[in-house]
């Protein structure tokens, strides 16, 4: 039997998103999030307006989306509750979270250099996407409230890094899904995702004809001058 219920949150379930972003003074900002999702070659994220990301997105209009997998649950565990926002908003002091500066070195993460913008990747996770701001959007603009807090922002990636072990066999534009174990946020907690339940007719379409024109377009966008170093 269904009943009416509240819940605080809908976090149903969505992988986890550690964003790499470029600070003021050239150093370097990452943060743990799961508001994300994909539609061909963009991705449309939701994040406070009080975190450094967004503030550094404003700012520098480019980011790297890692995804890391259920082998690098502990290290995206130790950014959980830290902001690179000094000093830290009332809303985050009041759930428990302080300010760090280096996100990498806690997380022990290894911050590499990337080719189409100036933040750098993360080399542990498996899936690194370079992207591009394209638009901005506020959210709960109807609720005094709530105005001004939120955003959500399009972005649209620039170049894709695929670590080989999850790649389809003999094909270097394809992930294996029986290889690639996202780390999967549920209700604040961690998850990843089980062996496949059931065959879907939906795989009986050929990828590539879901190709986007944004590929080709990324394909012949220039590096960066001066690529960041490692």
């Amino acid at each position: 039997m269904h009943k009416v219920s509240e819940p605080a949150i809908l976090y149903f379930g969505t992988p986890v998103v550690l964003i790499s972003t470029m600070n003021e003074d050239g150093s370097y900002n990452l943060a743990p999030m799961s508001s994300a999702f994909w539609l061909g070659w963009r991705c449309i994220i939701g994040m406070a307006t009080t975190s450094k990301t967004v503030q550094n997105l404003k700012r520098t209009g480019q980011c790297v989306l890692n995804l890391p997998s259920v082998n690098e649950v502990q290290a995206v565990n130790k950014l959980a509750l830290k902001t690179g926002v000094n000093p830290v908003p009332e809303v985050k002091q009041s759930r428990g979270y302080y300010y760090e500066p280096d996100k990498f070195g806690i997380a022990g993460f290894t911050p590499v250099p990337s080719q189409k913008v100036t933040a750098p990747r993360v080399m542990e996770c498996p899936v690194q996407l370079e992207a591009h701001v394209v638009a901005i959007h506020p959210i709960s603009e109807d609720n005094e409230q709530q105005r001004g807090r939120i955003v959500t922002m399009e972005l649209k990636i620039v170049q894709v890094y695929l670590e080989e072990s999850i790649m389809m066999h003999n094909d270097p534009n394809r992930v294996d899904p029986d290889k690639w174990r996202p780390l999967i946020m549920s209700f604040q907690q961690f998850y990843g995702l089980g062996l496949q339940v059931h065959a879907s007719s939906l795989a009986s379409i050929p990828e590539y004809k879901y190709r986007s024109p944004d590929i080709e377009i990324a394909r012949n966008m220039e590096k960066i001058r001066q690529p960041i170093s490692a």
